[in-house]
């Protein structure tokens, strides 16, 4: 029988960054924090000179060391039991739960075109899992590329989750990830056509209209541009019938 993990330390990136130890919140400095969040995003072995070059870029490789062993030796005890760490290369406990790590496999399952996804992922927890930004207010070089991954596959996600939810007619919940992913990308066309074609399926030609239309001022008044004929073809006829003059008999 394996043996339970000695801590039951918990990794939040997503929203805000936060680390929760048998259900206490633990607080960290700033390089520990740093250093912490990079073992989690990687989720895998890391030399130790990557993530001395990369969390200390502009210090010489000795100052560089120095600082990630001084970040490794300022984690609390229960966090630094959670590191494991060899003399060439270190990386994030397996047991630890990072909350990403979750959320990007549930992407995943719901873009898996074989239908990998289970009942238990089209359901509105999962929109709420795929809600949220990855390390907000973080602009370290090496975040930034992890940031716009996560932002892509989560809005993709979302796209494909709406898309199983008509399938099921489950139109509420459909119109929560598409709204989802409209918020997470404004200017993102997908999204918007995606909850059109909610409210299309669910007989609401008027709210898809009116979707279509806020759009169509959006990107007029942002880029100068107008929506894709594939948008607009969503609405074309309604657009129509509306324009045609009412024949009185």
């Amino acid at each position: 029988m394996l043996a339970r993990p000695a801590t039951d330390l918990r990794v939040a990136m997503l929203g805000q960054f936060r680390v929760v130890a048998h259900e206490s919140e633990l607080t960290l400095s700033g390089g520990s924090q740093r250093l912490l969040a990079f073992l989690a995003l990687k989720s895998c072995w890391v030399k130790r000179a990557l993530v001395a070059g990369t969390l200390w870029p502009d210090s010489s490789d000795g100052r560089a060391h120095a600082s990630l062993r001084s970040a490794l030796s300022r984690m609390e005890q229960t966090i630094r039991e959670s590191v494991e760490i060899t003399p060439a290369q270190l990386r994030l406990a397996q047991h630890v739960a990072v909350d990403l790590a979750r959320s990007r496999a549930l992407a995943l399952r719901l873009l898996n075109p074989t239908d990998a996804a289970s009942d238990a992922d089209i359901s509105p927890a999962s929109i709420t899992s795929l809600s949220s930004d990855l390390l907000p207010d973080w602009y370290d070089d090496w975040v930034l590329l992890e940031i716009e991954d996560w932002r892509q596959l989560r809005l993709h996600a979302l796209e494909s989750l709406a898309g199983r939810l008509i399938a099921r007619r489950l139109f509420a919940d459909a119109a929560r990830a598409a709204i989802a992913a409209v918020r997470a990308d404004p200017l993102r066309e997908s999204p918007h056509a995606m909850l059109m074609r909610v409210h299309l399926a669910e007989g609401n030609r008027s709210e898809a209209l009116r979707i279509y239309r806020r759009f169509r001022d959006l990107l007029q008044s942002e880029l100068g541009i107008p929506p894709s004929p594939a948008v607009s073809a969503l609405v074309d006829g309604i657009e129509r019938l509306q324009a045609s003059p009412v024949t009185r008999r």
